[in-house]
């Protein structure tokens, strides 16, 4: 997933309240927030990690597509 989807899924996320507010809770900036959001920044793993506890959703779900891996996907094959 790029930066810019990343960056409105927590836009979307963070909803009516302030970036002020989220980040106070997440113990980061504001500008480290709003950059995450505005898709210029993707946070280190440690940071996902509270993001995703904050929003009480997956971070597989939050940073990464679901697209499966093609040495992952089964195959069958005709007798």
């Amino acid at each position: 997933m790029n930066k810019k989807q990343i960056g409105n899924k927590l836009f979307n996320l963070r909803g009516e309240a302030t970036r002020e507010d989220v980040a106070s809770a997440l113990n980061i900036s504001v500008s480290a927030l709003q950059m995450y959001e505005n898709g210029q920044r993707v946070p280190r793993d440690e940071i996902k990690i509270k993001i995703a506890n904050y929003y009480e959703v997956s971070v597989q779900d939050l940073f990464f597509e679901e697209k499966p891996h093609n040495s992952c996907s089964f195959k069958t094959t005709s007798a």
